[in-house]
């Protein structure tokens, strides 16, 4: 998969990419990274859903917190936050965080190889404001607590084991998780003005019961080398594990993580920037800062949930803004796929494709209403590219 740095074409107009993993300058020189339509066109008119899609994609709504998941007489949960997908036989299941405190927890829904929605329950109780998560090459699902002292807890999407909390990967306010099945390890984002990023290196992969927590150790500028070091004391007491570290590096309101082909992407957002780490050649860059793009208005404003796709495309969900989830694609177009209208006390949640590749799901968190209350879960359906 190829990606120019978005910062450097935008500042530069210049040709840096990754390519399987390790960072490339082009001689060659390029026109500035700009806002585009996108490689499925303009959107639309509003459905009956009040979503705008390009040409050729619908939508559907799955579940409305407090009402019972369609098809089921489960009832969803409240505050619809990250979510993942994982195959079941010729179907699958999507998982749903809920961003309320108390209660929290998780929730998710099972789906016939034909789309039918066959089942809904709760796979997660008792935790609090959990935000977003990840999944794991092993299929569970990591959801994580938005809170001081929060924790990550290892899920079953089949709600047939027990959820397990995860002591070992450490007490701070946790956003997102994404599994590095390479290395093996699991990086981490943190949800403060002054927050750092981690990785879990578990004793044995496949198992987080045990191991030890880093923290990205770099210096102030946005690009450069970085290391990681040991955080002393991952239980956050008596002084915060972003702080135990001196050089470690700080990121304004870590939000959404994402890895694939040797490379990590995650948000922050306050001061709405895409950052991605080169792992084979440990050093770290902007991917996106909406104040570089150089004509035109900022496309994507309130960056939070990321996801990506075979074909290499990133699909950014905003946490507010004008309720979009933009695409960043390996060319460095930055277009919105969808937006919801009438929503702006709102912000999009959880995108996750189908296994394959299919379909996407995503939550308006507070949906019309503008209260927890009020989420809605969607399913878009399309000529999504291979």
């Amino acid at each position: 998969m190829e990606r120019r740095t978005l910062l450097r074409a935008a500042v530069l107009g210049g040709s840096s990419a990754v390519l399987g993993g390790t960072l490339w300058r082009g001689a060659a020189h390029a026109a500035p990274a700009q806002p585009g339509t996108g490689p499925y066109g303009a959107l639309g008119s509003a459905d009956a859903n009040g979503v705008r899609l390009p040409s050729g994609f619908t939508s559907r709504v799955i579940a409305r917190s407090g009402q019972p998941v369609t098809g089921t007489s489960y009832t969803w949960h409240s505050a619809p936050d990250g979510g993942a997908c994982y195959a079941d036989g010729t179907g699958w299941i999507y998982v749903s965080n809920s961003e309320i405190n108390p209660s929290g927890g998780t929730s998710a829904v099972k789906f016939s190889s034909a789309g039918a929605i066959t089942g809904a329950y709760r796979i997660l109780s008792g935790t609090r404001q959990n935000c977003a998560g990840g999944r794991t090459p092993w299929n569970t699902w990591l959801s994580c607590e938005e809170v001081s002292l929060g924790y990550v807890y290892e899920t079953d999407p089949w709600g047939v084991n027990a959820a397990v909390r995860r002591d070992a990967m450490g007490r701070f306010k946790h956003e997102a998780a994404a599994a590095d099945p390479v290395r093996k390890v699991v990086y981490l984002t943190e949800d403060e003005t002054n927050g750092c990023l981690y990785r879990f290196v578990p004793t044995t992969w496949g198992s987080l019961s045990a191991g030890t927590l880093q923290v990205l150790v770099a210096g102030t500028a946005t690009s450069g080398s970085f290391t990681w070091a040991n955080v002393p004391d991952p239980d956050d007491s008596p002084t915060t594990t972003r702080t135990q570290v001196s050089g470690s590096k700080k990121f304004n309101g870590g939000e959404g993580c994402h890895y694939a082909d040797d490379t990590v992407w995650f948000t922050t957002k306050g001061d709405n920037r895409v950052w991605q780490l080169n792992l084979s050649a440990n050093t770290y860059e902007l991917a996106y800062d909406d104040s570089l793009v150089t004509s035109g208005t900022a496309p994507l404003t309130g960056v939070d949930n990321i996801t990506g796709t075979a074909s290499g495309d990133l699909f950014v969900a905003e946490d507010g803004g004008n309720m979009e989830i933009c695409l960043i694609t390996p060319d460095d177009v930055i277009a919105p796929f969808l937006r919801i209208d009438g929503q702006s006390g709102s912000e999009i949640t959880g995108p996750a494709f189908s296994p394959d590749g299919t379909r996407l799901y995503f939550s308006s968190q507070r949906g019309t209403s503008g209260s927890s209350s009020g989420g809605i879960t969607y399913e878009v359906t399309g000529p999504f590219r291979a």
